[in-house]
């Protein structure tokens, strides 16, 4: 049977989901873009789609907590006789910050099992639910295949809470970075190592991009403190991973697997 290879982006309604789209399309690649908020996603098609419009885009929706979900969408695609050769890891629960005592359910002494089973469910396990069905059939069917973690600065580095003070607020009801996010980053790290040696001899590569703090309208006092630690001094733009996405997943990589990319600005080497 002859089938058609795409890429497959989860979580592509989140924040940097249409540039690592853009990276994608960029290589000629046909594209899938899935996310539990579907909506979103054909949205970001269709702007996609006047920028690329030789290439197919295909959205569907999917729950990466769900392996009937992510069989779902195998048949579906088996169906169009579509095979996905790149797959990047990118749904995550967003960790976004507010002020203060709005935010006191993210400290650890009140830190619901209810909320991190959510989080490390799909930023982690969702990673592995994906990985096992989409990258088997990579190590079948394709001649090369790839798969892309999206993890974080903090999957090497601690998240510096001091950044996240407020003046006023009792220490005990500082808001903070939640303890999901730095579990789920640096297991996702585990998680390249890991599978970028069970498939070699079946041409399945896997890496990890770390972005640092992408500029995205959050409080200019935090933006500020953020600076101060960033050699740069500056966050990054939302475009500035397309370049690293496109020689992630293509052969410009083709000895690389394995590895952890970061991309911070240079935070993280101080």
């Amino acid at each position: 049977m002859k089938f058609k290879f795409f890429s497959l982006i989860t979580g592509s309604a989140g924040l940097l989901g249409k540039h690592h789209a853009r990276g994608l399309l960029n290589l000629k690649k046909n594209l899938i873009l899935t996310d539990i908020n579907l909506k979103k996603c054909i949205e970001i098609s269709k702007k996609l789609k006047k920028e690329y419009p030789d290439q197919q885009i295909l959205c569907f929706k999917l729950d990466v907590t769900s392996e009937k979900s992510v069989k779902n969408l195998i048949k579906k695609l088996r169906s169009k006789k579509i095979i996905v050769s790149v797959l990047v890891n990118n749904a995550a629960v967003d960790a976004k910050f507010t002020k203060g005592k709005k935010n006191n359910d993210l400290r650890l002494e009140s830190f619901s099992l209810k909320k991190w089973l959510l989080e490390i469910n799909v930023g982690l396990t969702g990673a592995m639910i994906c990985s096992k069905h989409f990258g088997s059939l990579m190590s079948k069917y394709c001649k090369k295949g790839i798969i892309l973690n999206i993890a974080s600065d903090l999957s090497v580095i601690s998240p510096n809470q001091a950044i996240y003070k407020v003046k006023g607020v009792a220490s005990n009801k500082q808001s903070v970075k939640p303890i999901t996010y730095s579990v789920i980053k640096h297991g996702l790290i585990g998680l390249t190592k890991y599978l970028a040696t069970y498939w070699p001899r079946k041409n399945v590569r896997c890496n990890a991009l770390s972005p640092g703090s992408v500029l995205n309208r959050q409080p200019s006092k935090l933006v500020r403190e953020l600076k101060k630690m960033i050699p740069l001094n500056r966050l990054a733009k939302e475009n500035e991973y397309t370049a690293a996405i496109e020689f992630l997943c293509s052969d410009k990589s083709s000895y690389m697997t394995g590895q952890n990319i970061i991309i911070d600005g240079g935070r993280s080497i101080w």
